[in-house]
């Protein structure tokens, strides 16, 4: 297994700019070798969700988040390729809905959590209150700063109460982001991915960065720690977060459940 630590976010000593989006490092250097190594990976996931989901005692939870267009419907199609839907969820989160206003901004992102014995990805996340919102002024700095309080107590509880969480940041360049919106207008089948609002996000490229830095430094914990994946390269994306995620894996105690003594004396009739 690769050194994942270099990816982990110290807050400590975290600066966005000293991770490049197009480092390529977890590749083999071979198209070939990479797309069975990511299916290996994919099958080794399977295999440890397949148990998760058996024993039913641990929870996990994969954060996915980024600017438009790094990857993150991609990185759920390849990540989990493998996987049986049984046990498995996404969970998106767009513009929030009058229902959702009404409450604190924490109640649409708690009702999504996993349940004991399985795996949530989140698609965007709560961390969407400490970006958009903070670069576009809908909330000041002392506000920001008491989200990221109040999103490490609610992670902490999440984690204290049997939930793995894994949070991955999408790094892509703005050079990249910009070939991949021209290939969404040129190409049918990518067509219907293109929104305008999203060129207007994009003007605020370097507000989103500092947004991003400030909230991966105020909220990576032992408990829930951030990553930052060089995502440039899809595949370099995908390879990394397999990676991570089947090493988050591990380190639970992961089992089938015992065979009941009743199950023993069972005898099948012919």
């Amino acid at each position: 297994m690769a050194n994942l630590d270099q990816y982990r976010v110290n807050p400590k000593k975290f600066a966005l700019s000293n991770y490049k989006a197009s480092d390529k490092s977890e590749r083999t250097g071979d198209k070939a070798q990479d797309a069975l190594l990511l299916e290996k990976l994919a099958t080794e996931i399977n295999a440890l969700q397949d148990i998760l989901h058996a024993q039913a005692k641990h929870k996990v939870l994969m954060i996915l988040q980024g600017m438009d267009a790094s990857g993150k419907d991609g990185t759920i199609k390849h990540v989990f390729s493998e996987c049986d839907p049984l046990g498995i969820r996404l969970a998106s989160f767009k513009s929030p809905t009058p229902i959702e206003l009404a409450h604190d901004y924490l109640w649409r992102i708690h009702k999504e959590v996993p349940k004991k014995g399985e795996i949530v990805i989140f698609n965007r996340s709560h961390y969407e209150d400490v970006l958009i919102v903070k670069v576009h002024d809908w909330i000041d700095e002392t506000e920001c700063k008491r989200r990221y309080a109040q999103i490490n107590d609610f992670e902490r509880m999440l984690s204290e109460t049997g939930t793995l969480i894994v949070k991955c940041y999408l790094h892509i360049s703005k050079e990249e982001q910009k070939v991949r919106m021209i290939e969404r207008l040129s190409d049918p089948t990518k067509t219907w991915k293109f929104n305008e609002g999203d060129l207007k996000e994009r003007e605020l490229w370097d507000n989103y960065m500092q947004a991003y830095e400030n909230a991966m430094k105020a909220t990576s914990t032992d408990y829930a720690p951030w990553y930052v994946i060089p995502a440039d390269s899809k595949t370099n994306r995908n390879l990394l977060i397999s990676k991570i995620l089947l090493n988050s894996l591990k380190s639970l105690e992961l089992a089938y459940p015992p065979v009941s003594t009743e199950y023993q004396t069972i005898k099948i009739a012919d």
